[in-house]
């Protein structure tokens, strides 16, 4: 896609997100990767639902504005997720209600911090490891983050929320959606006996359907 296409394509998915109540206010941001390395990224302070395509930041793979309004002030940690993964295409972060929920719980095994209750789950998010709080607009977040992205593609920050990579934008989204609809599951089943998939179920997703 060229340029102005993928900066429709942000102004159209930030629209789907913000119109399915998974980005609120001027929470959240979107980017997509380049040919050259740069980055398309939200400006600061926007609004996913009312995203201009020609005022969509650009940002050079070292953090230099180029282009657009100014960045998100969490620009910095995205460019953390594509130096970590190559293959990632584009990133959502969002403040989605339910997923921030569980990164404010405590938790067990903050390596994985939300149960196989699906295969859809298993096949989409996968391990969904806790990284630790950090103030917003911390750059010690970008270590934290380039770590665990380096072998997950889903994380959630403390008391924050979600980042997802996806090969796509779209499909960045999807995952996006797939892991808010399995927190809503998870706080739903709430204290009731669950049955999450087995060991073997999930080694056996993860050998049919490789991220």
């Amino acid at each position: 896609m060229s340029e102005t296409e993928l900066r429709q394509a942000i102004v159209r998915q930030g629209a789907l997100l913000y119109e399915r109540r998974l980005a609120h206010g001027t929470a959240g941001n979107l980017s997509v990767r380049l040919e050259d390395g740069a980055i398309l990224v939200t400006p600061t302070n926007s609004s996913l639902g009312f995203l201009e395509p020609e005022r969509i930041s650009k940002v050079s793979p070292e953090g230099a504005h180029i282009a657009g309004d100014p960045p998100s002030k969490e620009a910095f940690f995205h460019l953390a997720v594509y130096a970590a993964r190559p293959t990632a295409r584009a990133i959502v972060h969002l403040h989605s209600t339910h997923s921030v929920a569980i990164s404010c719980l405590c938790h067990a095994d903050p390596s994985n911090v939300l149960p196989p209750l699906t295969a859809y789950h298993v096949m989409k998010v996968g391990r969904l490891p806790l990284v630790s709080y950090f103030r917003p607009g911390d750059r010690r977040l970008a270590a934290a983050v380039g770590e665990a992205a380096r072998d997950h593609h889903a994380m959630l920050l403390a008391n924050h929320g979600p980042i997802i990579a996806g090969a796509s934008l779209e499909a960045a989204v999807q995952i996006m959606e797939e892991l808010e609809e399995t927190a809503k599951l998870f706080f739903l089943i709430g204290d009731r006996p669950a049955s999450p998939l087995s060991c073997e179920a999930v080694e056996e997703l993860a050998a049919a359907f490789p991220s």
